[in-house]
């Protein structure tokens, strides 16, 4: 009676073909995401670090102050009329309204 197994040849493919997908996902993912995010992570290093006195900055916390002093990692911001100074971080500094040369 026939109680033959069947023969499972080539079920198991080869190693290449199975970290073809996960290596190419990698790549993939890489090329999306990483590389644009490090790309942005250096322009905002090298917005915070052009920073100078005078300028008109912006803070992830939507405050708008004019930069009145610089010292290592800390802006100090003047911020209205009434000229109220907020000492904050270069790294909350979002954007920056350039000062116009003559």
């Amino acid at each position: 009676m026939g109680g033959e197994a069947p023969n499972n040849v080539g079920a198991g493919g080869s190693i290449l073909g199975a970290l073809t997908m996960p290596l190419l996902f990698i790549v993939f993912m890489y090329f999306l995401i990483i590389r644009p995010q490090r790309k942005r992570q250096q322009q905002h290093q090298e917005l915070v670090n052009s920073v100078t006195v005078g300028e008109t900055v912006t803070t992830s916390g939507g405050i708008v102050g004019k930069v009145i002093n610089i010292k290592d990692d800390e802006v100090v911001i003047e911020t209205s009329v009434e000229r109220t100074q907020i000492k904050i971080k270069k790294w909350a500094i979002s954007d920056v309204e350039r000062l116009e040369e003559e």
